[in-house]
């Protein structure tokens, strides 16, 4: 049996089509045989398949014989820092992230919370889910509930990565989206306040809520910000904050209430890290980039870029030790948190940068006219690969420069784009910069032979 639910580096599908309580049994134990797995945490998203999907993996995992370390409602992240905490052979997330209502998946890792592809693993794993040859259940399984642990030592680990005592009273709107966010935000919120930082919140949406009653969390579409920007603006507030389902991405807006696009965010978290280490390493995808490159070749950094996707920016951190890495989609990845993507860290770190040096609007002003950028668009073409073809054929003779690390990118002299398809959806995404130019005619030629 062909399993469908196996994307480029994590798990994905329609429920009842592609995944369902068996096939993430097989996963499971899968998923202990390929790595030899004896404990590997688990944790899971506020969906309300995933309770169900969470208990097959937890059974699968037990009858191979391992210990399962259950965090329950928890983040993705969470997942990421409990199987290096706990010392784990590997972790399971079981989300779907920002996937439409009927979708559900897993993000999993190997020990030392390192990243599975089909190169490390992932290929293994889906060839014995797919053979579901496992035979009768092993001795010894168990399952523990770690929640408290390590939600606690989470906590003191993000808080790591901020002065507290910098920290000035600013208010800050969060919009968990009904997502896993909530309870997360409240601990770190509440250790803040035990260490004296002046910080307030104003919550909304902040429940968890499986139906999603305000809809899918995912801040990267357009349409789903205005009820955060608006709220920015009766507040008064100084800063915006967005998660999405697994809050492993979190999105910001200024005091004004205008969305801040991640490029911009990239840049602002490589100078804080490049000030507090000269020299280090960033990486980048290959999406938007011209912001990133300049502001960390000001601030004396060197920028390494890598393909698209948690997998891929994870191992170029390994790789070459980088501190900090972003992409431009709102996952932000550092050194001294496994290695990992964090949708806390950002705003942490972002809420001592504007308590130090004032409104985020202002110190994004010069970086927004210089290389202005288009935001990530999403099209829907019958035939992606023709789509992409069409583009490449008009604009690739008269490119300067040409990238395939992921996607095409070509570089136009004053503008650049890239297009791709996505590793998790059937879209095409298409990203475009310029160095303060007006993408607008460009955008719309673009568009029309994506849609011919």
């Amino acid at each position: 049996m062909s399993l469908t639910c196996f994307k480029t580096y994590d798990i994905r599908g329609r429920l009842g089509v592609d995944l369902d309580a068996g096939i993430a049994y097989r996963i499971g134990r899968a998923f202990a045989r390929a790595l030899g797995a004896r404990r590997v945490v688990l944790g899971r998203d506020i969906r309300a398949s995933s309770r169900d999907l969470a208990d097959a993996v937890a059974r699968a995992l037990m009858d191979e014989g391992c210990e399962v370390l259950d965090l329950g409602l928890s983040g993705t992240e969470e997942m990421y820092f409990a199987t290096s905490h706990f010392a784990a052979d590997g972790g399971i997330c079981v989300t779907a992230s920002h996937n439409p209502m009927d979708y559900n998946g897993m993000k999993m890792v190997r020990a030392g919370s390192a990243p599975l592809d089909s190169a490390t693993g992932l290929a293994a794993i889906k060839a014995l889910a797919e053979a579901d040859a496992f035979g009768p259940a092993r001795p010894g399984g168990t399952r523990r509930d770690v929640a408290a642990e390590g939600r606690a030592a989470y906590v003191r680990q993000v808080l790591r990565f901020v002065d507290v005592a910098a920290l000035k009273p600013l208010r800050i709107v969060v919009n968990a989206g009904n997502g896993a966010a909530g309870p997360t935000f409240d601990a770190i919120a509440a250790a803040l306040a035990d260490a004296g930082a002046p910080l307030q919140f104003v919550r909304m949406h902040h429940q968890p809520d499986g139906s999603f009653p305000n809809g899918i969390p995912n801040p990267l579409l357009p349409e789903n910000r205005p009820p955060t920007a608006q709220r920015v603006q009766a507040e008064g507030a100084d800063l915006g904050i967005a998660w999405d389902g697994d809050f492993d991405r979190c999105f910001f807006f200024d005091h004004t209430g205008a969305f801040v696009d991640g490029e911009y965010i990239v840049g602002l978290l490589a100078q804080v890290f490049l000030a507090r280490e000269p020299g280090a390493r960033i990486i980048h995808d290959p999406r938007v980039i011209w912001n990133t490159q300049d502001v960390v070749a000001q601030a004396g950094g060197q920028a390494i870029q890598a393909r698209t996707g948690h997998a891929f920016i994870k191992q170029a951190m390994r790789d070459t030790g980088a501190v900090y890495g972003g992409e431009m989609s709102a996952h932000h990845y550092f050194r001294d948190f496994v290695h990992c993507d964090s949708g806390m860290i950002p705003w942490l770190v972002l809420a001592e940068l504007v308590s130090r040096r004032g409104a985020l609007a202002d110190l994004l002003a010069a970086r927004r006219a210089a290389f202005p950028s288009s935001g990530e668009i999403n099209f829907h073409p019958a035939d992606p690969g023709a789509a992409i073809a069409r583009v490449r054929a008009a604009y690739q003779p008269r490119a300067l420069g040409i990238d395939e690390t992921d996607g095409i990118s070509l570089d136009m002299g004053e503008w650049r784009f890239n297009l791709r398809s996505s590793n998790t959806e059937p879209v095409v995404r298409l990203n475009m910069e310029s160095r303060g130019q007006p993408l607008d005619s460009h955008l719309a030629a673009i568009t029309a032979l994506l849609n011919a």
